[in-house]
């Protein structure tokens, strides 16, 4: 028999609270500290009842309170906060103990906390957890990355905790270094630009159908019984028919068009430049948020501007809201093909080893994308083999065709409304690109040529050329 609890967490904010406190509730003792003793005593006074957890107020005590190997969770601030605590525990642990760290952290740093660690004797998971504070207790998707021996040792609880679908626990081991991360930085990129998609599609049907916020609330929901049900319509539509108490309208309208971010949106866009992979959606959608902050200058060039900008809006609202709901299916679709070929590349270059069905599966229950498309996507990924944009599936390609022409519509009235729609127009574009036989970089590698002698290539013979312009 085992002497000391299961397992250990550090990091007693919300998401970690509930994370314990649903590990105890699948049969495992935890022991749990935080680096505030207060705060485990609020935990302990508000939320625990019969669990089998134990409440610590030194790290020593809390090491020692553990069977080996120990196997230890943190859940603490993402950057220096995660380094500090591995440096603190490693002086009290063993060769042959674990720690997870199931925070947001970049892939790179986890890479590096991994060989650091080995070189100790030590063992590492980067493990990304999605699903927000209600998933961390009723079972979020978990996606774990490191070595399969490190796995081995979480596998049981980590499947237990996760959310549950028709296909099995939404986790699964990912693969090496650093995939777990990887997988959920892309993930969130996802995100971003589903949300930011949803809400374009609210703006057009507020300024150019005219709809009210209730009507635009009646067709998310109904939206949300087809092809787009997914997690992030569904909160969108409650959102919509939430009432402000102090005035009575909907909270939505009071609420300050300045979007924030943490940053793994932008993560995955720096990483997709790095690895050469075009996700223009998953970008976009950053520098949206981005923009929306300059509040004060967007103010001062519109009252001097919009209205030369804007032209008379079509009056045929019916048709607009069916283009409309297309193009999100269209957006949404391409969101994650964009995020797939990206996680296929990383995969490739970083040996991962990713099996994308996979990842996709354990999106389906849990996690904050989680959709009905997912289905669809992974009869793609499965029928596909080295087909890394989805795009070369003759299934992939009449979903494409069936939903263009009403992004393309959208797109245009939106333009002339003077409504901007960076996401949805991103993926008309993204689109046309990857189905244009001849782009125009010709001509910038003749302008390369010219001004750096850069070389290029012709497409009547093989070789590197250079010209002399002038």
């Amino acid at each position: 028999m085992a002497e000391g609890n299961f397992i250990g967490l550090i990091g007693l904010g919300v998401m970690g609270q509930n994370l314990a406190l649903n590990i105890a509730r699948k049969g495992y003792s935890v022991s749990v500290y935080n680096r505030t003793a207060a705060r485990t005593e609020a935990f302990v006074r508000e939320r625990l009842k019969q669990e089998p957890i134990t409440p610590t107020y030194d790290l020593q005590t809390f090491v020692q309170s553990l069977e080996r190997p120990r196997k230890i969770i943190l859940m603490v601030q993402a950057g220096s906060a995660v380094d500090s605590m591995i440096e603190t525990l490693i002086p009290l642990l063993d060769s042959g103990d674990l720690i997870i760290d199931m925070g947001n952290s970049h892939y790179a740093d986890t890479e590096r906390r991994m060989e650091t660690l080995a070189a100790r004797g030590l063992l590492f998971l980067g493990t990304g957890v999605s699903g927000g504070e209600r998933g961390a207790l009723e079972g979020p998707s978990i996606m774990p990355g490191g070595t399969p021996e490190a796995y081995a040792l979480v596998e049981e609880v980590l499947t237990r905790i996760a959310a549950q679908t028709e296909d099995g626990a939404c986790c699964t081991y990912l693969g090496r270094g650093g995939a777990g991360h990887f997988v959920k930085m892309v993930h969130n990129g996802i995100e971003y630009a589903i949300m930011q998609a949803i809400a374009e599609a609210y703006d057009v049907l507020r300024a150019a159908a005219r709809l009210s916020t209730s009507q635009i609330a009646d067709l998310f929901e109904e939206w949300n019984r087809g092809e787009l049900n997914s997690f992030l319509m569904e909160i969108s539509y409650k959102a919509l028919r939430k009432t402000d108490e102090e005035t009575g309208k909907p909270l939505v309208e009071t609420i300050l068009d300045k979007a924030e971010q943490k940053g793994t949106g932008k993560w995955t866009a720096q990483a997709a430049l790095d690895l050469g992979v075009p996700t223009p959606s998953l970008a976009t959608a950053v520098f949206a948020r981005t923009l929306s902050h300059f509040k004060q200058d967007r103010m001062k060039i519109a009252e001097a501007i919009s209205d030369a900008l804007r032209q008379s809006c079509p009056l045929d609202t019916s048709t607009l809201i069916e283009a409309v709901e297309r193009s999100l299916r269209l957006s949404m679709f391409l969101a994650f093909s964009q995020g797939l070929w990206l996680l296929w590349e990383a995969s490739r270059a970083y040996d991962y080893g990713l099996n994308l069905s996979e990842v996709l599966r354990i999106w389906k229950g849990g996690c904050i994308i989680r959709a009905r498309m997912l289905n669809f996507l992974r009869e793609i990924v499965q029928e596909g083999g080295d087909n890394p944009h989805l795009l070369l599936s003759p299934k992939a390609q009449a979903y494409v065709l069936e939903n263009m022409p009403s992004a393309q519509k959208v797109v245009n009235v939106a333009h002339t409304c003077g409504i901007p729609v960076p996401v949805l127009d991103s993926a008309v574009d993204y689109l046309l690109s990857m189905s244009r036989a001849n782009l125009p970089a010709n001509l910038i590698q003749a302008q390369r040529d010219f001004f750096g002698a850069h070389t290029y290539e012709r497409v009547d013979k093989p070789g590197t050329f250079h010209t002399e312009w002038e």
